[in-house]
């Protein structure tokens, strides 16, 4: 076989073995990269798992502790919070308080209610005791229903920042009438939901 033949068949099978090894270190280096970026989302996601520590729920100082004062007038300074650990995730929140008690402003009667709380987290969350412990702040304070909701609606809104919160209060009869206040409030990404959610809440047996 002439030299020439043999020098370009040489010269192909080093071009083909070069090329190979090429491909395998390209190959081998995405492998890398990508298992450097999997490990880091796992580690990301562990992080997130893991119980809360103390740093994080050190605001919450009415849970677990002995010997609370229940407030014996309207006490929005009793609302504590926590940090949303799923800021990514946008999802639904719900409080139901089946025993709301206020007062008539007028008569100093008492009005009794269910609360329904939803609302979609930002940063910060509200600590249910907390909760509990404002909402039976009105037991004594002496406002309308409507009163009652928007203020409950501002407040909530004013202590966390949500993306999305609403209040909807269902109240028994007084004198033959059930009196339903409904308030919400949505940050500019979800301007859509507040009229949504304003228009659905309209009774539809009229």
């Amino acid at each position: 076989m002439p030299a020439a033949v043999i020098f370009l068949m040489n010269d192909a099978i080093f071009h083909v073995i070069f090329l190979e090894r090429k491909f395998f270190f390209v190959c081998l280096q995405n492998f890398i990269l990508f298992k450097a970026s999997f490990a880091s989302r796992n580690t990301n996601r562990i992080i997130r798992n893991m119980p809360r520590t103390e740093k994080e729920i050190e605001h919450c100082t009415l849970l677990g502790a002995a010997g609370v004062k229940y407030p014996t007038d309207y006490a929005p300074g009793m609302l504590e919070t926590f940090p949303n650990k799923h800021p990514e995730n946008e999802y639904l929140v719900t409080f139901t308080c089946p025993e709301f008690t206020s007062l008539c402003p007028k008569t100093g009667q008492p009005d009794f209610g269910r609360i329904i709380i939803n609302y979609i987290p930002g940063a910060e969350m509200v600590e249910s005791k907390s909760l509990k412990l404002y909402l039976f702040s009105f037991r004594n304070h002496g406002d309308f229903h409507e009163d009652c909701i928007n203020i409950i609606m501002k407040d909530l809104v004013k202590l966390m920042n949500p993306r999305y919160l609403e209040v909807r209060g269902i109240f028994m009869p007084r004198g033959g009438i059930s009196i339903i206040p409904f308030a919400n409030w949505g940050d500019e990404d979800h301007q859509d939901l507040v009229k949504a959610r304003l228009a659905a809440s309209f009774p539809s047996d009229f």
